[in-house]
């Protein structure tokens, strides 16, 4: 199915329901749909093709979901940049991706403007919000053109969406998801508009990652409003449910962990908040264990998976966050929030060897997954295609982890995350864990240092709680009595902060760069 249809199928059902809500704007399903129509027939006046890379720059907003819709209409392909990226991998991006359209947001005309003589691909310019000169202006494109649908024939197998990794340990990938990629998910999990619910979604997490291209879609076909603030902030985040009465959102742990601090938050009326979707980083245990205990009446799925499986491959269901039962069952469910829960009923998920043998429940290898959602490949990349997807169309995803006895999946760590000290395989994440255990840490991060004995060896970097003090000793002390003697600590050094990337998760590279020589003060 050409994911266009779902915005078809939403005005059709519940066309008088709020579509969309971007700070004053308040668009229905047959509004949107109706702008969409025209301006996929102005895409289509000024000569795009179908199979032509729409690029576009801009934070949350209404006119985003807009363009993707119109571009999946005529069969283009949406190309989404990463707004905080830097000019040379906006770049970057936009050459290696061959853009011939660029929608602009107005935070960012300056920047494009400047960059046109290194843009050779780009043929027309769009400014979103406002008449720039030598730019098309979005509006006037959107009520110059007919209101009817555009007869464009789009198969599910085409391409929909060319989507760059994050790009934290180099040059960004580009990655070809089809329709198909999107739709499976969203038929397979997501129910239909029903005219009697009403369901709100506000959408935190930026629409040029997957995650928030999936709740886009997934948010469309079911018929729920969107509520999209431009940029994430706790205390917008809190009076947005209020005001608006989210029923559910999606976010990363780093935002849950700002919410659920907030000294705002009892005071809050977040009543008809009923799920939150959580991932895209690793969940630290005692956020989501406070998470849970303050929104008790909330369902939290954590949803695992990345850019090339088009999103989510398993889950951790709202049954695994109830903690209750026996003492032993408490346990089990507590140690299993650590988890990122068990495969969908879509895709196969398994750990192999470096030989590409299942590995039995326990042993810590590389998670593979299969399945219709995964990406078609890396554009223009046939070997690093071929790297990634084996004959036997596994996506190797460069996640080691390790599956327990009943099929939920623990992550250990990227593989060239990994630490091989005196030939024997340390998870970060396992250390990380036990670190912020210790009442004052609030964050850390584990990497390997070179050594000349034992090939590499454990190095904390953490960030005391407010008001804390403690001793490198005391901190590898507390890790040995609560991990093998190899994975402890043998240097910490202690920082401010650490640095993240804007959907949280922990720049390793960079840590690396700054933390990673022989000793911590070289």
């Amino acid at each position: 199915m050409n994911t266009a249809e779902f915005i078809n199928i939403a005005a059709s059902i519940c066309p008088d329901r709020i579509a969309v809500v971007c700070g004053e704007k308040r668009y229905t399903f047959s509004e949107m749909e109706e702008r969409v129509n025209r301006l996929s027939n102005s895409l289509l006046e000024m000569g795009i093709e179908r199979g032509e890379r729409v690029a576009i720059v801009q934070v949350n907003c209404n006119r985003y979901v807009e363009a993707y819709y119109a571009a999946a209409k005529v069969g283009a392909i949406f190309v989404p940049l990463n707004c905080r990226a830097r000019q040379d991998e906006l770049k970057y991006m936009i050459n290696t991706a061959e853009a011939t359209t660029l929608f602009i947001g107005g935070r960012y005309v300056g920047l494009l403007n400047s960059m046109r003589s290194v843009l050779p691909t780009v043929k027309r310019f769009i400014s979103l919000e406002s008449k720039q000169e030598g730019m098309l202006d979005y509006e006037e494109l959107v009520s110059s053109s007919s209101p009817e649908a555009a007869e464009i024939e789009v198969q599910d197998d085409e391409p929909a969406m060319l989507m760059f990794t994050a790009g934290t340990t180099g040059l960004p990938k580009a990655v070809v998801l089809s329709h198909n990629s999107f739709s499976v998910y969203v038929l397979g999990n997501v129910e239909p508009p029903d005219p009697e619910l009403e369901e709100v979604n506000l959408i935190a997490i930026p629409l040029y990652h997957i995650a928030g291209a999936q709740t886009m879609m997934a948010s469309t076909y079911g018929g729920r409003t969107m509520v999209l603030p431009q940029q994430f902030d706790a205390t917008e985040w809190l009076a947005l449910v209020e005001k608006e009465r989210v029923t559910r959102s999606v976010l990363v742990p780093t935002m849950l962990k700002r919410i659920i601090d907030h000294p705002d938050f009892a005071k809050c009326d977040l009543s008809s908040l009923q799920v939150i979707t959580y991932g895209a980083a690793p969940m630290p245990l005692q956020v989501i264990e406070k998470a849970i205990g303050l929104m008790r009446n909330v369902k939290f799925i954590n949803a695992f998976g990345q850019t090339e499986t088009a999103s989510t491959v398993t889950t951790l269901a709202p049954e695994d966050h109830i903690i209750e039962g026996t003492e032993e069952e408490r346990q089990k469910k507590l140690r299993r929030l650590s988890s990122i829960g068990r495969a969908m009923d879509d895709t196969e998920v398994k750990v192999t060897d470096e030989a590409g043998s299942e590995l039995p429940p326990g042993q810590v290898g590389e998670i593979v997954a299969r399945g219709p959602r995964l990406m078609m490949g890396y554009w223009k990349a046939p070997e690093a295609t071929a790297r990634a997807m084996d004959k036997d169309g596994w996506l190797h995803t460069g996640d080691m982890g390790w599956m327990d006895e009943d099929g939920y999946f623990y992550l250990a760590g990227r593989a060239k995350d990994m630490i091989i000290r005196g030939g024997e395989n340390i998870s970060p994440e396992e250390v990380e864990a036990v670190l912020c255990s210790h009442p004052c840490i609030e964050d850390a991060a584990v990497i390997g240092v070179p050594d000349e004995e034992w090939g590499e060896c454990v190095r904390a970097v953490v960030v005391l709680k407010k008001g804390q003090k403690t001793a490198e000793e005391e901190l590898i002390e507390f890790c040995r009595v609560r991990l093998a003697s190899f994975k402890k600590p043998e240097s910490v050094v202690f920082v401010d902060r650490l640095p993240y990337s804007p959907l949280g998760k922990v720049l390793k590279r960079v840590i690396r760069e700054r933390y990673g020589k022989l000793s911590p003060g070289s």
